[in-house]
């Protein structure tokens, strides 16, 4: 299980822990209570979404007692940040904890552009109604379950996708062309859509000298700077994208199993099913049944 700080914090307070569940594709989702307390968050090195369910007009930033919650507002707290926290009364809340390498991932999806370049900055008691909403939906699902299990999964990636999109601006998009430190635009876009392009090819065609070659450096500085872009090792990001390359193609489920593994770079279809129950604790049928069945009850509710 990935270690995420604001969840060990609160679990030394006197907060609640009512269940938690690991998503997959390096995001865990957390339902706490709590009253009368205070914590404290210190640079957690990962992102945390906060969505009230209920309470929490007495909860604040100690420096800042005028500005409360209520149910529905949501909080963004970002990696590196700093926060002390009041709760005064009773509270209810859920967590979204998303690592660097799943945020880059959802920003080169979206956007097509440098991770680093679309910050996500700090949010207090902000007001959403789509992530209103997602906090409602996971909180009414039974996350012990298979089945409430993906769809909290699909309706947590639809949430961060969200989180992109408000994060996003004319300026950072701007922004993506002169970040430093990393891979150049270019080079990245080239290694990137190479690997696209490439899932489901032999392995020769995604090694380490192979994408070095295409950004022109030495496979020493390829790999540390494709980390300083991305959040993630050059293999983390192909096994990341062969598995959401996969999910989509579930969304048909004519496909045969077989296929779906060969379209991704996968060796077999039992090789796919074990990657599956390794990151998501489901077989890739099981997903693609909750990922239909919650795509319709968000068309019925559209």
């Amino acid at each position: 299980m990935l270690a995420h700080p604001v969840f060990e914090a609160l679990s030394l307070s006197r907060a609640r822990l009512e269940r938690q569940v690991e998503l997959g594709d390096a995001l865990r989702l957390a339902q706490w209570a709590n009253r009368d307390d205070s914590t404290h968050y210190r640079q957690p090195g990962h992102h945390t979404l906060s969505v009230y369910l209920e309470g929490g007009r007495g909860t604040h930033l100690v420096d800042q007692p005028g500005n409360t919650g209520a149910p529905g507002r949501f909080c963004v707290l970002p990696a590196e940040h700093e926060s002390r926290w009041r709760i005064e009364g009773r509270l209810r809340f859920v967590h979204l904890y998303v690592s660097d390498a799943a945020w880059a991932d959802r920003v080169v999806r979206l956007l097509d552009a440098e991770p680093r370049a679309v910050t996500l900055n700090q949010r207090i008691f902000g007001e959403d109604a789509a992530l209103a909403q997602w906090a409602a939906q996971v909180a009414g699902l039974d996350w012990a379950g298979t089945s409430g299990r993906l769809q909290s999964h699909v309706l947590s990636h639809a949430a961060l996708d969200r989180l992109v999109l408000l994060a996003a601006s004319p300026r950072a998009r701007a922004a993506a062309e002169r970040v430093g430190g990393g891979l150049a635009s270019a080079a990245r876009r080239r290694v990137l859509e190479h690997v696209e392009v490439h899932l489901d090819s032999a392995l020769d065609a995604l090694t380490l000298g192979r994408l070095a070659g295409l950004a022109h450096l030495s496979e020493f500085h390829f790999a540390r700077m494709f980390r300083v872009s991305m959040g993630c090792t050059v293999h983390q990001w192909i096994m990341q994208r062969r598995l959401a390359r996969a999910q989509d193609l579930l969304a048909d489920d004519r496909l045969p199993l077989a296929d779906v593994a060969a379209a991704c770079g996968f060796a077999s279809a039992s090789h796919l099913s074990q990657v599956f129950r390794q990151q998501l604790r489901a077989t890739p049928r099981q997903f693609s049944r909750t990922l239909r069945q919650t795509w319709a009850e968000r068309q019925s509710q559209a």
